[in-house]
């Protein structure tokens, strides 16, 4: 509990010191958070051989075990979280990787796509797709089971994961994926008022103003329509009672709604907003809106979730998609967990023992993938 004190401690003060850049002129927010998340040097594992090259102009890095396999190995491809706004190879998510690789014996290919605002929708989704696309027809190169290719990412790169698995699915001329890992993803933007939205809106390291801000650098890089997108007035009632089978607080497990939640009166649409945003509706950038043809054809999935975390509620959602289709479903939910905790498991000096497990139950399930 100390560490995680001292974490939010930290989160806090930067972003202080992120709002007097910014105010000040010196720099923006996302610049600022971009050099502290820098750090692209390899690291050297006696286990692991790393390389970084690029697939189809989009830089990658390769993890490869070393130690001798008895046949073709398990192959991940996986999408860095930050919003689509910060994150690289390096720091971070480089731990990730590693763990990941060295862990279930897998070959794992971390991608650095394009960002935001600079590049908008859908740059970052075509990079993530470009990379995978020119992985699955170059495997033999890396030692890689066809028929044991996974897509994954966290937060932010759990939608990019989710945009490419449904897309690849109507592709019959490559592999099918074997599994999709979604780790705490953001899969839409049509309501930030579900219940772990109004739970978790001041809950670090993922806040609900956050969270809105960051889709709207996604999707045009400007989010001067921020406070009419949290409160609800960018989707016209139409298409939201087109989505509410799937986008619903009705769908959401009651003992989610424990620690409160309210039933807001519906806003009325600004029609400038809605032209502004109402690509929100594309499944590429909001999976949780494809059709059930598409979701029917996903491969076996892993969602994990956090108590505390304001897109709690999108894995769920996502979740009951899923198993409604008939998709295989392993769920698994941190309940004292924070968005962030499984980079975060063991970083700088902080240890999470929540994230751990969640991280191993990650492994656990790639190395069940036969």
């Amino acid at each position: 509990m100390l560490m995680f004190v001292r974490s939010l401690q930290e989160h806090w003060q930067r972003k202080l010191l992120d709002f007097i850049l910014e105010k000040t002129g010196i720099c923006s927010q996302i610049t600022f958070g971009r050099y502290m998340r820098r750090g692209r040097r390899l690291a050297v594992d006696p286990k692991l051989f790393i390389q970084d090259l690029q697939f189809k102009k989009v830089p990658v890095r390769v993890y490869q075990p070393t130690a001798p396999s008895h046949g073709r190995r398990r192959g991940i491809i996986f999408f860095h979280g930050g919003g689509w706004v910060f994150g690289s190879l390096g720091k971070i998510f480089a731990g990730l990787c590693r763990y990941i690789a060295r862990e279930s014996e897998s070959v794992v290919v971390s991608v650095e796509y394009r960002l935001a605002p600079e590049h908008k929708y859908p740059a970052a989704y075509e990079d993530c797709l470009n990379a995978t696309l020119h992985f699955m027809k170059n495997i033999e190169h890396y030692g890689v089971d066809p028929a044991r290719i996974i897509v994954s990412g966290d937060s932010a790169g759990g939608n990019l994961a989710a945009a490419v698995s449904q897309t690849l699915a109507s592709r019959s001329d490559l592999p099918k994926l074997r599994a999709q890992i979604l780790i705490y993803p953001g899969l839409q933007a049509l309501d930030f008022n579900l219940p772990s939205y109004q739970q978790n809106r001041a809950v670090p390291l993922l806040l609900r103003e956050r969270a809105a801000f960051f889709a709207l650098q996604y999707l045009n890089g400007d989010a001067s329509h921020v406070e009419e997108v949290l409160e609800g007035s960018h989707i016209p009632a139409d298409v939201r009672l087109k989505y509410r089978k799937w986008v619903s607080a009705d769908n959401i497990p009651e003992e989610f709604k424990t620690r409160g939640v309210k039933t807001l009166a519906p806003t009325d649409c600004i029609a400038e907003v809605y032209e502004s945003v109402k690509r929100f509706c594309e499944p590429n950038l909001c999976p949780l809106l494809a059709e059930d043809a598409t979701v029917h054809q996903q491969p076996e999935s892993f969602i994990l979730t956090c108590e505390y975390d304001v897109l709690r509620d999108d894995g769920l959602l996502y979740k009951k998609r899923l198993e409604d289709n008939g998709v295989p479903v392993t769920w698994y939910h941190i309940e004292d967990g924070f968005h962030g905790i499984i980079s975060l498991h063991d970083y700088c000096g902080f240890s999470f023992p929540a994230g751990k497990r969640g991280l191993d139950s990650i492994v656990n399930f790639i190395k069940g993938l036969e």
